[in-house]
């Protein structure tokens, strides 16, 4: 095939690309809106949260990850190791950039996510779409750029973003900055949206973010669980590759009313 400069006289100093760009071409796409190539179907794993809240630290992380491949789960597409609230310290550092809690992991996020890699897993971090956490940690609010680099350099491949502490800023305002922020550190991270289905988000979420809470918290009751269910009926057409509508994790594991265990049979 001839050059471009075969074809077509270049101005002098201009050197030949190495590469067509062609019409078709994907490699690029996210810059502009999320179709960032993720989620293309939903995404399944292990979160901190409703079992271990802020009682968290490396060494449960590390387990975690094992159990998901010696249990066979991760065979089967559970591949997931995401670390909810209370991973930073309470405050950010003197340079303005989130830090991991030294206590609970001295060993730094991102040599935490080399050992999940290892096992052929994602690592995922939590963060919040307001000045705090829901745990008043520090959130990303306004800090965007710089904390979706942070992740991006620790190697993290997933971002559960909260809503508490929010300014009464609406969450379709709140949320796209992160999309912007994570698509320009040019790694594909998954972008679970957390608003709590506060505005509807299957409406508008699908540019915005890989995955949207429909609803409040669930908890570990039939009630949480039916309840969530059925309000989830009606945004299921919105749901499809690339972006999910997410009633909120399994309470697989945790202890519900033994009462309704007994009766139920099970």
């Amino acid at each position: 095939m001839a050059s471009i400069a075969s074809a077509v006289r270049l101005p002098p100093g201009v050197e030949e690309p190495s590469r067509l760009i062609r019409p078709f071409d994907t490699s690029n796409y996210g810059k502009l809106q999320l179709n960032n190539g993720l989620a293309l179907t939903p995404q399944m794993g292990w979160n901190s949260w409703n079992f271990f809240a802020c009682n968290i630290n490396e060494t449960l992380i590390r387990e975690t990850a094992d159990a998901l491949v010696s249990t066979g789960l991760a065979e089967l597409g559970y591949n997931n190791v995401n670390i909810d609230d209370c991973w930073s310290n309470m405050k950010r550092d003197d340079k303005g950039q989130l830090q991991p809690d030294s206590k609970n992991f001295p060993s730094g996020i991102k040599a935490l996510a080399d050992y999940v890699h290892k096992k052929g897993l994602y690592l995922g971090i939590y963060s919040d779409a307001g000045v705090f956490t829901c745990q008043v940690r520090p959130g990303s609010l306004y800090h965007e750029s710089d904390d979706a680099k942070l992740f991006a350099s620790w190697g993290i491949d997933y971002l559960k973003y909260d809503n508490c502490f929010n300014l009464g800023i609406k969450p379709i305002e709140r949320y796209p900055p992160m999309r912007d922020a994570l698509n320009g550190t040019g790694r594909k991270i998954f972008y679970s949206l957390c608003e709590w289905g506060v505005d509807d988000p299957a409406l508008w979420a699908g540019k915005v973010g890989n995955s949207w809470r429909t609803t409040d918290d669930i908890s570990d009751t039939w009630e949480s669980m039916t309840t969530i269910a059925d309000l989830n009926d009606k945004w299921a057409s919105y749901a499809g590759p690339g972006g999910w509508n997410d009633p909120d994790m399994l309470e697989v594991g945790n202890m519900l009313n033994i009462d309704l265990i007994l009766a139920s049979g099970l």
